[in-house]
């Protein structure tokens, strides 16, 4: 085979642009600190390793959901916690309203003082997120959540039922927030008759019934309340039906039914914590109805209180059942944001627990992906020292072959 300087050229050349190929190919392996630079330096591992890329991308978007559920769990804590606070100091004023020392000026004052909480409480309830959502409106969190509708004079709910919800993990969504149903409209009133006033026939001309014991009669509502749509009327009304004699008598009737009987002294008989008044005493026949159970948000409840607070035309009876009907209502209140509170604290128990698996996660998708296209330094290092050794034999071996000629051997 006959060697031409234009081969021997030619060979040097390439023999040196493959290795100088190499010295860089090395050099940006220990600059990226990648062993895998394209895809077909290793087609399977950039597989693998997009995969994981896609794992850990999820994962930062994740952490990302999780401080703004925290976020926005917190701000409904604080929220709470400060409504509940108001709460507190408006049934101590209720329990304070109950002075018989009290005069109707001093009553006034308690009713504004009341107002303000109020106002605070509605404030806090039509309170927004840090992007101006109302926080307990629901789905419809551009919607204000409470507002008095003049018509009536009652508050209103503006929001739905909806929850929204945040995915902090895969499969795992949580709520980062609680509508105004679940938080303030599902409230107990307190259980009632229908009216104070009895319906009184026979020889009874007038009645007055009122709850006294309020836990006997709760008792009483509820193992006797029929909450059948279709009974019949008069399912809820019972029948006392009193014997004047010595000593004075009673039985209470249900659709026929004798449910109890007893005597009484006076003109006053105390059955199943009720107070029935009656005037006169003789025989005759008082009709009472068990009241529905409502519900009742905490600023009706609140207009309510303010409203026999400043009536001076009320009886100290009636004022006295206001007041217990207030006193009730915001415990119930208070409780059933407390049932709220222990929801949102299980919620940001559980973000807290997702954010550590989420990081564990994170350190075992980066450290796989790692394995698959990151690169030993130690090794790199040696590889690019061989292939500069390489490229520098390969510049020298061709610096002698230029200078070959058969002069040199004549």
């Amino acid at each position: 085979m006959r060697l031409s300087n234009n081969l021997m050229y030619q060979n040097s050349v390439n023999s040196i642009l493959n290795n100088q190929q190499n010295v860089n190919k090395a050099q940006e392996q220990v600059n990226t600190q990648k062993r895998v630079l394209t895809a077909s330096d290793d087609p399977s591992a950039t597989a693998r390793a997009l995969l994981y890329t896609d794992r850990i991308q999820a994962n930062e978007q994740y952490s990302k959901n999780i401080t703004m559920l925290t976020s926005r769990l917190n701000t409904q804590e604080s929220v709470l916690e400060n409504i509940k606070g108001s709460l507190e100091k408006a049934h101590t004023l209720a329990i304070q309203a109950g002075n018989g020392v009290y005069t109707d000026i001093d009553r006034e004052g308690i009713a504004e003082e009341i107002k303000s909480i109020q106002s605070s409480v509605l404030d806090l309830m039509n309170a927004k997120t840090e992007d101006g959502k109302y926080i307990f409106s629901g789905y419809q969190d551009n919607t204000q959540t409470y507002s008095l509708d003049s018509s009536t004079g009652k508050y209103v709910y503006g929001g739905d039922q909806g929850q929204h919800k945040i995915k902090v993990a895969e499969g795992v969504e949580i709520k980062s927030s609680d509508n105004g149903v679940d938080t303030f409209e599902k409230v107990n009133a307190r259980l009632d008759v229908a009216s104070n006033d009895g319906v009184a026939s026979g020889g009874i001309t007038s009645a007055k019934v009122y709850v006294r014991e309020q836990a006997q009669f709760d008792s009483f509502h509820k193992a006797n309340y029929n909450a059948d749509p279709a009974a019949a009327d008069g399912a809820n009304t019972f029948n006392i039906i009193t014997t004047a004699g010595t000593p004075n008598t009673y039985q209470v009737e249900q659709g026929g039914s004798v449910i109890s009987s007893g005597s009484f002294e006076g003109s006053q008989i105390k059955f199943a914590g009720l107070e029935i008044d009656i005037s006169p005493v003789a025989n005759g026949q008082v009709d009472f109805t068990l009241e529905a159970p409502q519900k009742e948000n905490i600023l009706n409840t609140l207009n309510d209180l303010i409203a026999g607070l400043t009536d001076p035309t009320i009886s100290q009876e009636d004022y006295e059942q206001v007041l217990a009907a207030a006193m009730i209502q915001i415990d119930n209140s208070k409780n059933q944001v407390s049932l709220t509170q222990a929801g949102l604290g299980g919620r940001l128990n559980t973000a807290e627990k997702i954010t550590q698996s989420n990081s564990d996660l994170d350190v075992n998708n980066k450290s796989s992906r790692a394995d698959l296209i990151e690169l030993d330094m130690a090794e790199a290092i040696t590889e690019l020292t061989k292939q500069e050794t390489a490229l520098q034999a390969s510049q020298a071996t061709f610096g002698r072959l230029a200078k070959l000629s058969l002069f040199d051997y004549l």
